[in-house]
């Protein structure tokens, strides 16, 4: 049997579980006492939620959406930049994009293996942004 279709499907993580992640990243921010903002896209870089804790600059949260972004790519942010900075050339090549952000705290979310949406957050150092985006991601029983 030829399959005759010209399409796909792609499973994209529902807007009722983007608005979850959000909140559990900024609990484990909350109980830490870290003041971030929190974006979550689904695999096309399309916002599905975000929220930016009390006091935080309105700028930290598109840092939190660049992160996101990129995370969109399949990868941590923190691996992409690790990627980049491999090589001269992709290092060169990263300034000139926009949207991509080397900075950790950008995670892909995945079930059952499929990329389904990424979660970015940015206000706390990296590897405390990286760790929020990764209790919210555990709190749904999620994949990274």
């Amino acid at each position: 049997m030829t399959d005759r279709s010209h399409s796909r499907t792609q499973p994209v993580l529902r807007y009722q579980s983007a608005q979850a992640l959000v909140a559990h990243a900024m609990d484990h921010a909350e109980k830490n006492a870290w003041r971030v903002a929190v974006a979550v896209l689904d695999p096309g870089g399309h916002m599905l939620a975000a929220g930016r804790m009390d006091d935080v600059p309105a700028p930290i949260l598109d840092i939190a959406t660049d992160k996101t972004f990129t995370a969109t790519l399949g990868k941590t942010s923190l691996a992409f930049g690790e990627r980049m900075a491999s090589s001269k050339p992709l290092e060169l090549g990263l300034s000139t994009r926009q949207r991509l952000l080397a900075w950790e705290g950008g995670v892909p979310i995945r079930e059952d293996g499929a990329l389904i949406g990424a979660i970015g957050v940015s206000g706390a150092r990296g590897h405390e942004d990286a760790a929020c985006a990764m209790a919210a991601i555990e709190a749904l029983s999620l994949e990274c």
